[in-house]
C-alpha cells in the first residue's frame, strides 16, 4: 500500500518548494508551481517527493538543463520567466513586511545564462576515478555533470579535468570542495577536502594544472601551481585575487550592484567601505572620492592594497586607505564614521546588525546597503530607520539565477 497523495499547490515558499494544504498540515514539495494539482508521497516533517505533475500550470516552462531536478543546483528552471521575476520580487517584499517596512522596491535586474563566473563543485574517488557536480537537493548525493547552463563557458569546458585532478588528489570515499573562478588570466581553482600534500602529489596536481591550462591551483589552502596570477578587473584596477578570495557571481551582476551605489552615493567625497572584500566598490568610487576600506581578511586588503599602489597613480585614483577589522565583533562606532560623506556596506549573508546599530547613531547622510540576503537586509534597515534613516528605494538583483537567493540594494538617507 502506498500513501501517495493527490494534491493542489496554492503557493510557494521562500526556497522554491510548493505549498499544498493537507489534513496534517502544509506539504512542501519540489518542482512545482501555484495552481498545479500533482502526485506527492509524503516523506515525513512536512516534505514531500514529486511524482507526477496532474494539471500543470500555464507557467510551466521546459528546464534548460537535462540534470535539472536530480542536481540541487536549481529550483525554478521550470518557472515562465515573468513568473519567477515575480517571486523573487516576493522574497523581498516578504522580507520587508516582517519587519513592517514600506518602500519601493524596483523591478528585478534579470541575470544570464552562460554568466557565473565562479562556483563551486563536490568531488569523491570511486573505482574508476573520480564523480564531481553538484549535491542532489537534500542528500549527500553529488550529481555527475556533463553542463552547467549557469557558468561561464570556460569553467563548464574544464569539468572533466576538474575531475581528474580529483582523481589523483582524493583518497576513496573522502570529499572535496573545488571553487572555481573564471579571472583575467584563466581559471582559478581552490580545492579543499584533499588528500595531505606530499612530493608526489605535488608533480601530480601540478602536471593536472598545466594539462588544464589553470592559471593557479590551490590545495588545502597552499598554491600548487601557478602559471599566471589569477587577476580580476575591478572598474579598471586589476587586483590579483587571493586563494579562495570572494568575487561577485557575475560580471552583470557587478556592474549593476555599482551603478546603483553610484547613484546613491552620488557626489560624496568621502565613503567608508565596510566589508570591502578586495574591492570592488573602493576601486569603482576612488576615481572621484576618498575611500576608506575595511575588511576581515587580510589576504583581501593585501590584494586591494598592492594593486591601488602599483596601479593607482597611473589611473589617477584617489588615496584608498585600508584597515583590517573583524566588523562583527567590532564595528566602526558613530564616533570613527562620522568624518564620511557616505558609506558601503557589503556584509556575509549572516548580515551586519552591530554595524547597522552604530551608522543608526551617525551623521552620515547616505548609506547604500548591499545583501545577498533580503531578510537579514530587513533585520539591518529596521535597526538604520530606528536611528532615523529613510529606505529610499530597494532594487533586487539576481546573480543566482534559478535558485532562491538574491541580492539587494538598498538606499538610505537622512532627512
Amino acid at each position: 500500500m502506498t500513501n501517495d497523495i493527490d494534491v493542489e499547490i496554492v503557493a510557494l515558499g521562500a526556497q522554491g518548494d510548493g505549498v499544498a494544504e493537507t489534513p496534517d498540515g502544509p506539504l512542501y514539495a519540489p518542482y512545482v508551481l501555484p495552481g498545479e494539482t500533482v502526485r506527492a508521497r509524503p516523506l515525513g516533517e512536512g516534505r514531500a517527493e514529486l511524482l507526477k505533475i496532474i494539471t500543470p500550470s500555464p507557467k510551466r516552462i521546459a528546464a534548460a538543463c537535462r540534470h535539472f531536478t536530480r542536481c540541487g543546483g536549481c529550483a525554478m528552471q521550470h518557472a515562465a520567466p515573468d513568473f519567477y521575476a515575480e517571486w523573487k520580487h516576493g522574497l523581498v517584499s516578504a522580507a520587508l513586511k516582517a519587519r513592517g517596512i514600506e518602500t519601493e522596491i524596483a523591478p528585478l535586474i534579470g541575470a544570464n545564462l552562460k554568466s557565473r563566473r565562479r562556483a563551486t563543485f563536490a568531488a569523491t574517488r570511486t573505482k574508476s576515478g573520480a564523480t564531481l557536480g553538484y549535491y542532489m537537493q537534500g542528500t549527500h548525493n553529488i550529481v555527475p555533470l556533463v553542463e552547467c547552463p549557469l557558468v561561464v563557458p570556460e569553467i563548464e569546458a574544464v569539468l572533466p579535468a576538474l575531475a581528474s585532478i580529483a582523481t589523483c588528489g582524493l583518497s576513496r570515499r573522502s570529499r572535496a570542495s573545488l571553487l572555481v573562478t573564471s579571472t583575467i588570466n584563466g581559471l582559478d581553482v581552490y580545492v579543499t577536502g584533499g588528500k595531505p600534500l606530499d612530493g608526489p602529489l605535488r608533480a601530480d596536481l601540478g602536471r593536472e594544472a598545466s594539462a588544464a591550462g589553470l592559471a593557479r591551483l590551490s590545495w588545502n589552502g597552499e598554491i600548487v601551481a601557478e602559471r599566471l596570477p589569477p587577476e580580476i578587473n575591478l572598474s579598471g584596477l586589476r587586483v590579483a585575487l587571493p586563494p579562495g578570495g570572494f568575487l561577485q557571481p557575475t560580471a552583470e551582476g557587478e556592474a549593476a550592484l555599482t551603478g546603483l551605489v553610484r547613484n546613491a552615493i552620488g557626489k560624496a567625497k568621502r565613503i567608508a567601505d565596510l566589508y570591502a572584500g578586495c574591492g570592488t566598490f573602493a576601486a569603482a568610487f576612488a576615481r572621484d572620492a576618498t575611500v576608506h576600506a575595511v575588511e576581515g581578511e587580510k589576504c583581501a586588503l593585501a590584494a586591494l592594497d598592492r594593486a591601488i599602489r602599483a596601479q593607482g597613480p597611473a589611473l589617477g585614483l584617489k588615496p584608498v586607505t585600508t584597515e583590517t577589522r573583524d566588523l562583527a565583533r567590532r564595528p566602526l562606532l558613530a564616533s570613527e564614521l562620522e568624518k564620511f560623506d557616505a558609506i558601503v556596506i557589503d556584509p556575509p549573508r549572516s548580515g551586519a546588525l552591530p554595524q547597522a546599530e552604530e551608522i543608526a547613531k551617525s551623521p552620515v547622510p547616505v548609506v547604500a546597503s548591499v545583501s545577498c540576503n533580503p531578510a537579514t537586509f530587513a533585520r539591518d534597515a529596521r535597526a538604520l530607520i530606528d536611528g532615523g534613516y529613510r529606505l529610499e528605494r530597494i532594487t533586487p538583483v539576481d546573480q543566482f539565477l534559478w535558485s532562491p537567493h538574491l541580492e539587494v540594494v538598498g538606499v538610505f538617507r537622512r532627512d
